[in-house]
């Protein structure tokens, strides 16, 4: 899906259709492609030197829509460029291809899901160039997909396992990429279509917080997991029987825990803004347990975590600090008792493939910055065979995603606890993150592959 399209004085036509050369012409390249796709958005028409605003909008979750605007001056051959050219004013600062999207707010002031559902409809959004007083302007429509042409998606509701399998279009065998979700709960679907429309067999498990799961993370089995990724073999027999794993906050925790618990199942492993360290149930324990009370069971006992027996730990930090809270502030406390920090531990080099690491020095929810620090210490220490990348972005938050979504709603309600508190980094930053954790995945995730096809003597 390489097309795009072109509008004039509010009309769309094809990128073909010629117009008057003193009428104002707003493009968008691609117009229809996958939502990791940059945009080229120009400007055609406009008087040298004049003001153009450009306004976007899209309809996203619920139908609540989220808009931007920026205003450029025009060259001397009445273009802006925006991949080109910084605003002087607007909702970002500097140049940005698509700041017209990740500087997006909703109109509604609270809403955070950015994501279509179902998770395989399309995002579409309508950029509108004007120029001075509006006398002169043109509107222009792109859209984003999570799911490319061909991507197939199935419900799975069996063995006891809920989740959702994403495959890409043609026979396979594919590669495989098991995904797990944070303390938010529920199933990463938007992350399972990406991984699909790349190639990869996707599947997003859910362990909590969906359709007959707990509501909590508390007293979660190990075990699960590792069922779920013998089904995801079973179903998919993937490509050189490669399954990586990839978890987001308490998941990048789990994917670690899994890869170091189960080693001969797991080919690979990726952690977004991960935990070195067993946590306790935090803000999405069942009540009735209390957030100190055990996360992850493993043959019907608890796992030793960082809170318990914890000399130093304290909550006051995150529940009396100023707002908007940092959970961070809380579980720094609880590093300075290195007896606690050595139970709690990760056996990481235990891990038997590659690990990718992905974190955000201005973590508002946990430090992920040092975590990954003693997880990347801890493999080089055990001189860990395999690959190990670490990223780590400067002024970022907890919120790693991945191109091209909003970034601007920091502070939030967690989903299961409903306390306030702040992800942290700002919102250009965040972008970055998004952007260049993408492409650092995708190509950590072809070089493991390959070396798997290599090691067994395959191409």
């Amino acid at each position: 899906m390489t097309s795009s399209l072109t509008s004039s004085a509010g009309s769309v036509s094809d990128a073909s259709t010629s117009s008057p050369v003193s009428s104002l012409t707003l493009t968008a390249t691609p117009a229809d492609a996958l939502i990791d796709v940059p945009r080229h958005l120009v400007v055609r028409g406009a008087t040298p030197g004049a003001h153009v605003t450009l306004t976007a909008r899209t309809a996203r979750a619920g139908g609540v829509v989220w808009h931007a605007h920026a205003t450029f001056v025009a060259d001397a051959d009445g273009t802006v460029d925006v991949s080109r050219d910084a605003p002087v004013s607007g909702s970002y600062q500097g140049v940005s291809a698509m700041g017209l999207v990740w500087s997006q707010v909703p109109e509604d002031g609270k809403s955070r899901d950015v994501f279509p559902q179902p998770v395989i409809a399309p995002l579409v959004t309508t950029v509108v160039a004007q120029e001075g007083d509006a006398s002169r302007h043109s509107s222009v429509s792109f859209t984003q997909r999570l799911a490319a042409e061909g991507v197939t998606r199935r419900d799975v509701r069996e063995d006891g396992l809920v989740g959702t399998l994403y495959l890409p279009p043609g026979d396979g065998p594919h590669p495989a990429v098991m995904i797990l979700n944070g303390s938010g709960g529920g199933i990463n679907e938007p992350r399972a279509a990406l991984y699909a429309s790349h190639g990869y067999a996707a599947f997003a498990l859910g362990y909590f917080k969906g359709p007959g799961l707990p509501d909590y993370i508390s007293n979660t089995p190990l075990e699960y997991f590792k069922k779920g990724m013998d089904w995801f073999r079973r179903t998919v027999r993937p490509a050189h029987d490669f399954v990586a794993l990839s978890g987001q906050s308490r998941g990048g925790e789990l994917v670690l825990l899994l890869g170091a618990t189960f080693p001969d199942a797991v080919s690979a492993v990726i952690g977004y803004v991960p935990s070195a360290l067993i946590h306790s149930a935090q803000n999405a324990c069942d009540p009735a347990i209390g957030r100190e009370g055990p996360t992850w069971l493993l043959d019907g006992k608890p796992l030793p975590h960082i809170w318990e027996n914890n000399r130093t730990a304290s909550w006051a930090p995150f529940d009396e600090g100023p707002p908007p809270h940092r959970h961070a502030k809380a579980m720094l406390t609880a590093l300075d008792d290195a007896d606690a920090v050595e139970r709690a531990r990760i056996p990481v080099e235990k891990i038997q493939g590659p690990v990718m690491l992905l974190s955000a020095e201005d973590d508002g929810s946990w430090p992920s910055s040092r975590y990954s620090r003693m997880v990347t210490e801890r493999l080089a220490a055990h001189a860990h065979p395999h690959a190990v990348e670490h990223l780590d972005f400067d002024r970022a938050g907890h919120a790693i995603v991945f191109p091209f979504v909003p970034t601007t709603q920091l502070v939030y309600a967690h989903p299961v606890s409903g306390k306030i508190s702040t992800g942290g980094g700002e919102p250009d930053a965040n972008a970055i993150a998004d952007e260049r954790s993408w492409a650092a995945v995708q190509a950590f995730l072809a070089q493991a592959v390959a070396e798997r096809a290599h090691s067994q003597g395959q191409s």
